[in-house]
C-alpha cells in the first residue's frame, strides 16, 4: 500500500520536531565566537579576546540560563520547551555539549595560543618553569603585594565551609600539623583587586636564548600557590588546587509587591554581590577525588555540575593581554567616519563649547528638516550623530523638551550629561531609566539618582515590563509652531558600544513619528492606555499582531499568483508564534532569508514546512546587533529598523518600538545592506536543518566577501564624495 504524500493541511506545525532548542541554539552561536579564536586568519590578540568572550558569555549563561533550569527542576516544572524537553532533560544535553566546547577552548589556549604567543615575546609562563632569579623576584613581589590582601579560611567542625562569592577564583588547600598529624582543608581566595596575571619587570623578561621578550608573566593564583607558607606558619603545605564557582545571579523583584522599585532591585544586587545557589564548579582535572567530593557537598551540587579543567581556569580574563602594545597582533584601529549629511556642520560644531549651536552655520535640526537621516554605527560616528543630536538639543534656546529612553549606558556618559545640561537651561527632561537591564542595573540606579538630583523627570520603567525601546522625542518651537524631532535606534545610547555593536537609527521630523513618541513616552510616564499608533509598531500593543499580519500579506500574494519576498535581520529568533508563521509564508511559496545573528529555533529546510526558508548567522569583529525587516508586498515594499527581536520577551513582555521607513533612499540604503550581508562568505555561517552552523567560504576564485569591511569600506568612500 502506497503511503499517502504529506500535505500543508496535514502538517502540525505545533510538533517539536520542528522547532530547535533554544539553550542548544545558543550554545552553537557561543561556539561561532569560539571559532573566532580558532580561525587562523584571526590576528593573534584578538584570538585571545574572542577565547575571552567565549568565557564571558558562559559565565553569564550558566548564572542566568542554567540557574533558572536548575530552579524549574527544584520546583517540579514539567512543562516542555516547543522542541519537547522537559528542564531536566535540557540540563543533561546542555552538559552534554558544554563539556565539548569548554574541552575544546581548554586545548585551543593551552596547546595553540600560549605557543603562538611565544612565537610573538609574550611569556605566560607556569611558575614552575621560573629560574631562580625570576622567583626570588615574585617571592618578593608576593610578600610585598599579594599576602597582605589574603584572607585564608580553615574549614573544621568550629569553621564552617566559607561562603564561596560568585566568580571567584579560590585555592583548595590542604595542609598537616606536624604536631599531630592531622590534616585541614582550607580556601584561599585569589583577590579580584590584584591584576589576573603578575608580570615580571623587563630585566627578567628573558626566557632560555630569547632575549627579546616583550612579556613575560605568570598566573596569580600559581604565584600565591607557591608562597602558601606564609599563610600557614608552623603547617606543612601537602597540595592546593583551584577552583572557580559560578552561582545564580539572576534578579527576582516582585513587582507588584514592591513599593519602591528602586530600593527593591538595590537589594537583589547585593544579594547578586554575594551570590545565591552554586550552579557550576570549575575544578583542575587532576584535583584529587576526596576535595573533589567535599567542595561538591559544600557547594550543594552534583556530578554534572562538575567541569574539570586541563589548563588556566576563568579564560575570560584574557582580555588582560589586549593591553599589550603589539598593533600588528590586533584588528587595524578603525574610527568611525561623521556621516556625509552631518559633514557639512562638522567644523562648526568643532569650534564650539559642548555642540552649543552657531549662527554661522546649519545646525542638525536644519538637516534632519531637510530629509530623514540613517546613521550606521560603528562604521558612522555616534558622537557626530545622535551624541550631538541631544547635545544641541541641550544647548538650544528654542528646545522646550527632551524625552528618551536609556535601557544601557556608558559609566562617564555624555548622553547623561547632556540630560543634565538640558535640565539646568530650563528644559523639561524626562528620561525613563530601566532598571531591570540584566548586569547594568548598579549602573543604571546611579545614574538614576543623579539625573533626579539635577531636575531630569525619571520613570523607573513598568511594571511587569522591561523597556528596551531606544527612542528620543525633542520638541522644538519655531516661530509660531512646535516641531517634534525624533531618534528612533536599534541600540543603546552608550557611545563605548557604539563603537563595538552594529546598529542603525533613524533621525526625522516627521509628524506622525513625533505624535505616536509623544503617546509612546505618555504611556510610559503615565497613566494612558494608548492601542494604537499612526506609524510604529509598538510591544507589547501592536507589533506582534502588525508583523504576523504582514508575514501572512506576503503568503497571501503568493497563494494569488504573486511572488513573497521576506528578509528580516534580528539577535534572535525563538518566539513560536512567529516561527509558525513564517513555516506557513514558506508553505505558499515565500522566499525567506533570516540573518540571526544569535539563537534561533526554527528549523531550516524541513521539505513541506520550511525549504523556502534559509538563516544565517553573521559573527565577526563587530557584535551584529541591528534589526531590519524588509516585506516585498506585491512590489509596493515595506521596511522597518528597530529594538525588538521576535522572541516572546520583546513582543510580549517588553516596550519596544520600530520604525516604518518612508524615504526612499534610506529604503535603498537597508536593502543594500541586507543584500551586502545575504553574500557575506567570510564571517557568515548557514544553519543547516539539525541546528548546526556551517561557515561560509568563498568558492573556487571567487572573491572574499567580509560584509563588516565592505561596510568600513563604504563609510570611508563616502568622505570621498565631499571632496
Amino acid at each position: 500500500m502506497t503511503q499517502a504524500k504529506t500535505t500543508n493541511a496535514t502538517i502540525n506545525l505545533k510538533d517539536p520536531k520542528y522547532y530547535l532548542n533554544r539553550e542548544l541554539s545558543w550554545l552553537e552561536f557561543n561556539y561561532r565566537v569560539l571559532n573566532e579564536a580558532l580561525d587562523e586568519r584571526t590576528p593573534l590578540l584578538e584570538r585571545l579576546k574572542f577565547a575571552a568572550i567565549f568565557s564571558s558569555n558562559l559565565d553569564e549563561f550558566f548564572m542566568v540560563r542554567v540557574a533558572g533550569l536548575k530552579q524549574q527542576v527544584q520546583a517540579g516544572v514539567t512543562k516542555l520547551t516547543p522542541d519537547g524537553l522537559a528542564p531536566s532533560e535540557q540540563l543533561t544535553v546542555l552538559s552534554e555539549r558544554l563539556r565539548g566546547l569548554v574541552k575544546e577552548q581548554d586545548h585551543l589556549f593551552e596547546y595553540t595560543l600560549r605557543n603562538l604567543l611565544i612565537a610573538q615575546g609574550i611569556y605566560l609562563i607556569n611558575y614552575v618553569d621560573l629560574d631562580q632569579e625570576q622567583r626570588t623576584y615574585l617571592h618578593q613581589y608576593f610578600d610585598d603585594h599579594i599576602f597582605p590582601v589574603l584572607t585564608p579560611l580553615a574549614v573544621d567542625p568550629s569553621h564552617p565551609f566559607p561562603y564561596i562569592s560568585n566568580l571567584s577564583l579560590n585555592l583548595g588547600v590542604v595542609v598537616r600539623d606536624p604536631d599531630t598529624e592531622e590534616e585541614h582543608f582550607a580556601r584561599v581566595k585569589v583577590p579580584r583587586v590584584l591584576p589576573r596575571f603578575v608580570a615580571l619587570p623587563k630585566e627578567l623578561r628573558h626566557q632560555e636564548d630569547d632575549q627579546t621578550a616583550i612579556w613575560t608573566g605568570v598566573p596569580l593564583e600559581q604565584v600565591i600557590a607557591h608562597n602558601l607558607e606564609a599563610l600557614f606558619p608552623g603547617m606543612i603545605v601537602q597540595e592546593c588546587h583551584p577552583f572557580r564557582v559560578t552561582r545564580n545571579a539572576d534578579l527576582s523583584v516582585e513587582e507588584d509587591e514592591a513599593d519602591d522599585l528602586l530600593l527593591a532591585i538595590e537589594q537583589e544586587l547585593r544579594k547578586r554581590h554575594i551570590g545565591k545557589s552554586a550552579v557550576r564548579l570549575e575544578i583542575h582535572a587532576a584535583t584529587p577525588e576526596p576535595i573533589r567530593q567535599q567542595l561538591m557537598e559544600d557547594l550543594g551540587l552534583e556530578e554534572i555540575d562538575v567541569y574539570n579543567i586541563d589548563g588556566l581556569l576563568g579564560l575570560k580574563d584574557l582580555f588582560y593581554f589586549l593591553s599589550i602594545p603589539r598593533p600588528d597582533l590586533k584588528d587595524e584601529p578603525w574610527s568611525a567616519v561623521i556621516p556625509p549629511a552631518l559633514q557639512r556642520i562638522k567644523d562648526v560644531m568643532d569650534s564650539n563649547d559642548e555642540g552649543k549651536i552657531s549662527q554661522e552655520g546649519e545646525d542638525i535640526f536644519s538637516l534632519i528638516r531637510q530629509s530623514d537621516l540613517l546613521v550606521h554605527h560603528p562604521y558612522q560616528s555616534f558622537s557626530a550623530s545622535v551624541q550631538q543630536f541631544i547635545t544641541q538639543a541641550a544647548h538650544d534656546p528654542d528646545v522646550l523638551a527632551i524625552k528618551m529612553t536609556l535601557y544601557r549606558t556608558s559609566g562617564d556618559s555624555p548622553i547623561v550629561n547632556a540630560l543634565i545640561t538640558a535640565a539646568e537651561n530650563g528644559k523639561q527632561v524626562a528620561a525613563l531609566v530601566e532598571l531591570k537591564a540584566r548586569f547594568d542595573e548598579e549602573n543604571n540606579i546611579l545614574w538614576a539618582r543623579r539625573l533626579e538630583q539635577s531636575g531630569v523627570h525619571v520613570v523607573y520603567g513598568l511594571v511587569g515590563l522591561k523597556t528596551h525601546t531606544k527612542v528620543i522625542l525633542v520638541v522644538r518651537r519655531e516661530g509660531n509652531k512646535i516641531r517634534r524631532y525624533v531618534h528612533i535606534g536599534t541600540g543603546n545610547y552608550n557611545p563605548k558600544t557604539a563603537k563595538l555593536y552594529t546598529d542603525l537609527g533613524l533621525l526625522s521630523c516627521r509628524e506622525e513619528l513625533g505624535a505616536d513618541l509623544t503617546d509612546l513616552f505618555n504611556f510610559l510616564t503615565g497613566y494612558s492606555r494608548q492601542k494604537s499608533y499612526r506609524k510604529l509598531l509598538v510591544a507589547p500593543v501592536n507589533m506582534r499582531d502588525r508583523m504576523i499580519a504582514m508575514i501572512r500579506r506576503e503568503a497571501e500574494h503568493c497563494r494569488n499568483g504573486g511572488s513573497g519576498r521576506i528578509v528580516a535581520k534580528m539577535n534572535a529568533l525563538v518566539d513560536p508564534q512567529m516561527i509558525t508563521s513564517l513555516y506557513e509564508a514558506s508553505q505558499a511559496g515565500v522566499k525567506i532569508d533570516l540573518i540571526v545573528r544569535g539563537i534561533c529555533c526554527l528549523r531550516p529546510g524541513i521539505e513541506g514546512v520550511s525549504e523556502n526558508i534559509h538563516v544565517i548567522s553573521i559573527v565577526g569583529r563587530f557584535l551584529e546587533h541591528s534589526r531590519i525587516f524588509y516585506f516585498h508586498n506585491g512590489g509596493d515594499e515595506e521596511i522597518y529598523i528597530g529594538s525588538a527581536d521576535w522572541m516572546t520577551r520583546n513582543l510580549s513582555r517588553r516596550v519596544e518600538a520600530i520604525t516604518p521607513i518612508d524615504d526612499p533612499a534610506i529604503a535603498k540604503e537597508l536593502q543594500e545592506i541586507l543584500g551586502i550581508m545575504l553574500a557575506d562568505n567570510r564571517q557568515a555561517w548557514d544553519l543547516q536543518t539539525n541546528g548546526s552552523y556551517i561557515q561560509r567560504k568563498p568558492e573556487n576564485d571567487k572573491q572574499e566577501q567580509n560584509s563588516q569591511k565592505i561596510f568600513m569600506k563604504m563609510a570611508l568612500d563616502s568622505l570621498g564624495d565631499l571632496v
